[in-house]
């Protein structure tokens, strides 16, 4: 594979933070804490496949059809993989889970809303076919956060340790890879200083009606888009790989 290539190098970091994070929440369904709620994550998950699946179809095409989209997230190992650390982490309870959310919708929806502008005519459909989806999640894990965070005393805590356990792992998705600022300069991506600051302020904002408190912080950790990556994802991998590689046969 020829990631040489700025613009498959991109499509594929954008599409593995999709994909993973879809994957991890479909992990929920069927354990939810009330159906509502285990439906609705559910629904998120599909939504952020479907995302993955817009760009792996574009990184198919990108490689002349050398790699259908199924090879993209089935027949890599963890090191080809360029996803945000933030989105391999493990569940955890139910509030780890809408904290790491909330971390990457903030991110999301304002890089899909500069992504739009871009001079590549693919990456702009997808960024408007997805934004509506992205909205709605920003929205969905926001409210949860808030409720949490303002509620009892014990959901409070819990929440106030989910966002210093995953801080950490906020800043990496504002962090450019050399691929992403190649396409900056000839206007096919947006640079993250177009939208990190709302982003970031967001996300502030919601934390503070949350009533928690940031965690000071000078060091952030980062290299997901460079393919290095915690156990977790090895360990995702070998059930989301799984029957791919068990059946050479199978189709997504």
């Amino acid at each position: 594979m020829n990631l040489s290539n700025p613009i498959l190098k991109y499509t594929l970091e954008m599409a593995d933070h999709s994909m993973i994070l879809g994957q991890r929440l479909s992990e929920w369904c069927g354990h939810g804490p009330v159906l509502e709620q285990d439906i609705a994550l559910t629904n998120m998950a599909l939504d952020l496949i479907g995302e993955a699946r817009y760009l792996y179809q574009y990184a198919s095409e990108l490689t002349d059809g050398v790699y259908d989209e199924d090879h993209f997230p089935f027949k890599r190992v963890e090191r080809q993989f360029f996803n945000l650390l933030l989105v391999e982490r493990p569940n955890g309870h139910w509030g780890d889970t809408l904290m790491r959310q909330l971390m990457y919708d903030c991110y999301h929806y304002f890089h899909l809303q500069a992504l739009r502008k871009s001079s590549n005519i693919r990456f702009a459909e997808i960024a408007e076919k997805t934004l509506k989806e992205a909205t709605y999640h920003l929205r969905y894990s926001s409210e949860w956060v808030i409720r949490l965070g303002d509620g009892t005393e014990e959901s409070h805590q819990k929440m106030q340790q989910s966002l210093e356990d995953l801080y950490p792992y906020f800043e990496e998705a504002f962090l450019p890879s050399q691929a992403h600022l190649a396409l900056v300069e000839e206007g096919m991506a947006p640079h993250p200083d177009e939208y990190g600051d709302a982003a970031r302020e967001k996300f502030k904002n919601i934390i503070a009606d949350a009533g928690l408190v940031f965690p000071k912080l000078d060091v952030f950790q980062s290299g997901g888009k460079e393919g290095k990556h915690s156990e977790h994802l090895g360990h995702m991998l070998a059930v989301m790989q799984y029957y791919p590689r068990t059946y050479a046969d199978a189709k997504w």
